[in-house]
């Protein structure tokens, strides 16, 4: 296809495709699926080889949440019975980090539930950033924990923070219809904070809202233009209890156009698959690891997810590595950007004729309430939907009929690891 040849030709150059290529791109046929994987999957291997990045959620309060966002089960009047408590200790956390970083996990996204921080939570927060940091050498640490006020973002990287997350989730023209509590300039805000404060921004989307392609690529324009080094892709995850329990739109197929676009449009940029694989790429994870870069290991906020060892084994068996600390994420280009504007990490601030983020952080460009590294409002570092390991065949619910092909047997509640007494699963 000439579309593909352009959009291959574009990204090794670091050149976004036009809005109507990256159109395009959601509109191929199931035919040609394949083409568009292999043309993104040489995107993705000029700039990071055949390197897995692993994630780890530590969620530090769950539940409660003040903020009404659509998809989140931790939103106000959320019937979704998940767990509920405060604050985890320094040493709790740290613990919980712990357990992710054994796995493999290079990055560890500490997230909280609600509007924002008090100067206060920063504190604590701070003092839990210490201790990850000195049991696990060379970690990196994400921050999520909803709007930031003036100066919370300084004093985040004082403790040791290397990244803040604050995800867009969908496109500025469909917001108000998600959340009402707060506003789409106001996650704008709070991703330019961290930028300002010298922390990787990560900040993505959640696809599969009811939202329409054109929704999709302004969203992924618009967190080209606000700078993110990190982009989380997350596929709702219809979580009982929430308005949009009943969203059962999208197919393995459409959640890799849908990656593919993203690639495209940001070629040198951590693209990390997140929550809601389990569920809508199901047996297709492996084929999503020749676009994106990056995942989350093990469970998320308030779902379970795929088994550490089962995300490790599929990386192996799909011919990919899992990334190492030693080892920058993004090309020396990004990299050296983020160190010049007083970053750390090594994911590479944006800078003039970089890729997705290559511009300064735009007036009307998003970013998230609190879901920055996964899809969570209030704070939410990572999807706050999951799925839970298959059953047994004797013990496995039957798939309940709905439209759309929903799988609700795919989706469980969290109850273990952060928040529990027993033990996690990465």
């Amino acid at each position: 296809m000439d579309l593909l040849n352009t959009l291959v030709e574009k990204g090794l150059r670091r050149e976004p495709p036009t809005r109507e290529e990256a159109l395009a791109v959601l509109a191929t046929s199931d035919d040609e699926l394949l083409d568009v994987v292999a043309a993104a999957g040489k995107v993705r291997r000029q700039w990071f080889g055949r390197r897995v990045k692993l994630n780890y959620l530590v969620n530090l309060k769950s539940g409660l949440c003040p903020e009404d966002c659509s998809y989140c089960s931790q939103r106000l009047g959320s019937k979704a019975e998940i767990l509920k408590y405060t604050w985890l200790k320094p040493d709790e956390a740290s613990q919980a980090a712990a357990a992710g970083v054994a796995g493999g996990a290079k990055r560890v996204c500490l997230v909280a539930s609600g509007r924002g921080p008090t100067d206060r939570d920063v504190e604590r927060v701070g003092r839990t950033i210490e201790a990850i940091k000195e049991q696990n050498e060379g970690v990196e640490v994400c921050a999520c924990l909803g709007l930031l006020s003036d100066g919370q973002a300084e004093r985040l990287r004082e403790a040791g923070a290397d990244a803040y997350n604050h995800n867009l989730n969908t496109s500025e023209a469909t917001y108000g219809g998600i959340t009402k509590t707060h506003t789409y300039a106001d996650r704008v805000d709070t991703v330019q904070k961290a930028h300002a404060a010298g922390l990787s921004a990560c900040s993505g989307l959640i696809a599969g809202m009811g939202e329409a392609d054109e929704d999709l690529v302004d969203v992924v324009y618009a967190l080209r233009e606000l700078g993110s080094d990190s982009v989380p892709v997350n596929f709702l995850i219809p979580f009982e209890g929430t308005p949009l329990a009943k969203e059962w739109n999208l197919t393995p197929q459409r959640c890799l156009r849908i990656l593919a676009m993203v690639r495209f449009v940001c070629p040198d940029v951590e693209v990390r698959i997140a929550g809601g694989r389990e569920v809508h790429l199901r047996s297709m994870q492996p084929l999503a690891l020749h676009i994106a870069n990056s995942i989350f290991l093990g469970d998320y906020l308030t779902s379970e997810g795929q088994a550490g060892q089962a995300d490790l084994d599929m990386i192996a068996d799909a011919g990919f590595e899992v990334e190492g600390t030693g080892t920058p994420t993004l090309p020396a280009h990004r990299a050296d950007a983020l160190a010049a504007a007083g970053g750390g990490c090594g994911s590479g601030a944006s800078a003039a004729g970089g890729g997705c983020g290559s511009h300064a952080p735009a007036e009307g460009a998003p970013a998230e309430a609190g879901a920055g590294c996964g899809s969570h409002s209030g704070g939410g570092c990572g999807p706050c939907g999951g799925h839970a390991p298959v059953p047994e065949p004797a013990e496995a619910p039957a798939a309940e009929a709905a439209p759309g092909g929903a799988r609700t047997d795919l989706v469980a509640v969290r109850r273990r690891g952060a928040g529990t007494d027993l033990a996690p699963n990465a």
